[in-house]
């Protein structure tokens, strides 16, 4: 070795700037990855035999997920079950089975989205009628909230897609359910969706009943915690009931206008639903969507795929239960992003 005083200076100056560079940054991401869990929004009112007509997810399927990396888990319900007589208290045994459903997913270290899945109605009521006022929507989200007050792993998604509510109603229906759920300490991170199905692509339009953009940003959360929820599918009309994904860079430019929005707002946004089938279109749409949010963490908790559960059927084209023990296609398309997640706190995101 060349005994070489100034060489050494200069390396050992090098050396101690190299030491004062920050750390190379990760990947960006968002911190929330998963998956509706369908079955406990089968069924019609009338028909509530548990194992007959509606389920909540076994083991299986929900270590199935969490290995695959997921970490939560959107869970629909019906709102009648779990309140058969509105303005009462919740029904004990409903209660139980979904505190149960609750207590598996944490064992395998997953959030729980609880989701009344009823697009704005009960019983067949409308919400915001004389007959299902405001009021009623907060005491269901009171009672609920108290029964998971506080829990960083507990998120509540306000109400699966309403639809046929004016905007200003629906705020105003949001505004009182919130204000509730904070005034019996439950400072748990809220998703509030929009009128009108919720749908990215159509957040910024005038609709019948309002627009959601001009209007959802009157949401009013206490502490500060909430998340607008919105749901995007890529098929011909963005129902996701058809196979084939003609407008997935529609529905992209629907989530970017959307994160936009949330800029202006200065909020964050959660798709609480995307999915597509096995059609080539439909999986390039889906790596676009999470790729899109993953480039976004500012803007974006998360997200949870439509859908999977035991009693979806085998042909329908979102499903990614597994057949057989073996992945669907969707789900291997969404395996490489499920590799990175934020770790950032979310439970509180403002």
């Amino acid at each position: 070795m060349v005994n070489d005083p100034i060489r050494m200076t200069a390396l050992a100056a090098a050396a101690v700037w190299m030491l004062q560079l920050p750390a190379e940054a990760g990947p960006a991401a968002v911190c929330y990855k998963g998956v509706n869990l369908s079955g406990a929004e089968y069924g019609v009112d009338t028909d509530n035999v548990y194992g007959t007509n509606y389920i909540y997810p076994s083991e299986r399927t929900v270590k199935y997920f969490a290995e695959t990396g997921m970490n939560i888990v959107r869970l629909p319900f019906r709102w009648e079950r779990l309140q058969p007589v509105f303005g009462r208290p919740l029904e004990a045994m409903e209660l139980k089975r979904l505190k149960e459903a609750v207590e598996l997913l944490r064992a395998y270290d997953m959030t729980v989205v609880l989701n009344p899945h009823n697009f704005g109605y009960y019983d067949g009521k409308r919400m915001m009628t004389p007959d299902l006022p405001a009021q009623v929507f907060a005491d269901f989200w009171i009672r609920l909230a108290l029964e998971f007050a506080g829990d960083a792993d507990i998120v509540f998604g306000l109400m699966n897609e309403p639809y046929d509510i004016p905007a200003e109603d629906w705020l105003s229906a949001v505004n009182q359910a919130i204000t509730g759920i904070r005034a019996v300490g439950a400072d748990n991170l809220v998703l509030v969706p929009g009128t009108n199905w919720s749908g990215a692509t159509s957040w910024l339009s005038d609709r019948p009943g309002g627009n959601n953009s001009r209007v959802m940003s009157g949401v009013v959360d206490p502490a500060g915690n909430f998340a607008y929820e919105v749901h995007q599918y890529m098929d011909e009309d963005y129902s996701g009931t058809h196979e084939t994904c003609p407008k997935a860079a529609g529905a992209l430019e629907g989530l970017e206008r959307f994160t936009g929005w949330l800029a202006e707002q200065g909020a964050k946004g959660f798709l609480g639903e995307f999915g597509g089938s096995k059609d080539p279109a439909c999986l390039a749409g889906l790596t676009d969507m999470v790729r899109f949010m993953d480039a976004n963490p500012d803007r974006w908790v998360g997200w949870t795929y439509w859908a999977a559960g035991e009693w979806w059927p085998q042909t329908e084209g979102n499903n990614i239960q597994p057949v057989d023990g073996k992945d669907r296609a969707q789900l291997t398309e969404l395996m490489p992003n499920l590799q990175t997640i934020g770790d950032q706190a979310c439970e509180t995101i403002n």
